[in-house]
C-alpha cells in the first residue's frame, strides 16, 4: 500500500493531502527501472571481468586448456625419448654402417637443421601458450626431417651393402686351375722370354701348366661376353665381365663349357685347358682387367689357398723364366 504524503497549506492553517499526477508517477516507475537495468548491468559486466568469478564455461574452457598442456607435455617427453633413439641411430649410422661401405657421414649440423625462408609458425601466435605450441611445432617438424634423412641413409646402405655383396662375389678370388691337377706354374706376371722369338717381352698374365682336358673355373660371378678364337694368339679363350670393372681371360682352351652371354658364378667350370692359338704346350693363360688395365692375377688368389700355397705361387711368378706363349 502506497504512502500518503500531505503538505502544509499556510492559507488555511491546515495539513492538506498531495494527490500525485499519474504522468509524474510513471516518470519515477520508469526511472527506477532505468536505474536498476543499468545499475544490474554495471554490476553483471564486473562479475564477469572479475578473475575471483568463474562462470561454467570459463571453467570447462580452463579445465581444456589444462589437459592441453598436459597433452603437450607428455608429447614433449615423448619426443624427447625419440629424439634420444635418432641420436643413438645417427651414431651408429655415421660410425659403423656408413663407415664400413666406405659412405661419406652425415653432418650433424644436416641431420638436425630446422626449417628456413618464410615464419612456418606464424598462425600458432598470438596465444597464452603460443611458445609451448611453436616449440612443439619445431621439434616436430625437426625430429620429421631427421627420420627422413636417416631413412635415405638406410636405404642407401642398403643398396651399398648389396653392391658390396655383389662385389666380393665378383671380384676374381680364386685359381681358375686347381692346384691338385697343376704341374707347375709356368710363367707369372712381368718381363719373360718369349718361347718362340727369345725376347724378352711383357707377359701381362699367369701360365699354369696342366695335362690337356684339365678343367678351369670362373673365378669370380659374371658374364660370358667372348666364348671364340677370334683373337690373335690366344687361340680358343673366354672373357668374363665381373662388373665392377673387373674383366678376365682364360686362353689357349682346348673346347669350352659355356657360351657367349651365360652367367656363371665364382667356381663353374667353364673351358678346359688345351694348347690352341700361339702356345707352346698345354696350359692356360690368366689374365685380369680393372677398367681396361691388366693386373698382376697374383693379387687376387686369397678365396682358396693356404697362406703357405700362397707364398709358394708368389715365389714361383716373380722368376723370369720364359713363358708358355
Amino acid at each position: 500500500m502506497s504512502k500518503v504524503k500531505y503538505y502544509y497549506d499556510p492559507d488555511t492553517l491546515s495539513y492538506r493531502k498531495i494527490d500525485p499526477k499519474r504522468s509524474s508517477k510513471y516518470l519515477r516507475i520508469f526511472f527506477f527501472l532505468l536505474g536498476s537495468a543499468l545499475f544490474g548491468l554495471l554490476g553483471l559486466t564486473i562479475l564477469l571481468n572479475a578473475n575471483f568469478v568463474i562462470t561454467p564455461n570459463e571453467y570447462l574452457l580452463q579445465r581444456e586448456v589444462k589437459q592441453y598442456e598436459l597433452q603437450y607435455e607428455i608429447m614433449n617427453k615423448k619426443m624427447e625419448r625419440m629424439e634420444s633413439v635418432m641420436s643413438d641411430i645417427a651414431e651408429r649410422d655415421n660410425t659403423i654402417y656408413r663407415l664400413y661401405f666406405e659412405a661419406n657421414p652425415i653432418p650433424d649440423d644436416q641431420r638436425r637443421a630446422g626449417f628456413g625462408g618464410v615464419n612456418r609458425y606464424a598462425g600458432l601466435e598470438g596465444f597464452n601458450n603460443t611458445e609451448l605450441i611453436k616449440s612443439t611445432a619445431q621439434r616436430l617438424d625437426t625430429l620429421q626431417k631427421q627420420l627422413v634423412i636417416q631413412s635415405k641413409s638406410l636405404d642407401e646402405i642398403a643398396k651399398l651393402a648389396v653392391e658390396k655383396e655383389e662385389l666380393l662375389q665378383s671380384i676374381p678370388a680364386i685359381q681358375p686351375v686347381s692346384n691338385e691337377n697343376l704341374r707347375r706354374m709356368a710363367s707369372g706376371f712381368g718381363w719373360r722370354s718369349d718361347p718362340f722369338t727369345k725376347v724378352r717381352k711383357f707377359h701381362y698374365g699367369m701360365d699354369f701348366s696342366a695335362p690337356r682336358g684339365t678343367p678351369i673355373y670362373a673365378t669370380g660371378n659374371g658374364v660370358v661376353t667372348r666364348a671364340d678364337s677370334r683373337s690373335t694368339g690366344f687361340g680358343k679363350h673366354i672373357r668374363i665381365d665381373h662388373g665392377f670393372g673387373y674383366l678376365t681371360l682364360y686362353a689357349h682352351l682346348s673346347r669350352y663349357n659355356v657360351t657367349k652371354g651365360q652367367k656363371v658364378k665364382r667356381g663353374d667350370l667353364i673351358g678346359f685347358v688345351g694348347s690352341t692359338g700361339r702356345s707352346q704346350a698345354p696350359h692356360l693363360h690368366y689374365e685380369i682387367w680393372k677398367d681396361g688395365n691388366k693386373l698382376n692375377p697374383i693379387n687376387f688368389y686369397s678365396g682358396n689357398l693356404t697362406s703357405e700355397e700362397y707364398a709358394l705361387l708368389v715365389k714361383l711368378s716373380q722368376r723370369e723364366n720364359q713363358a708358355l706363349d
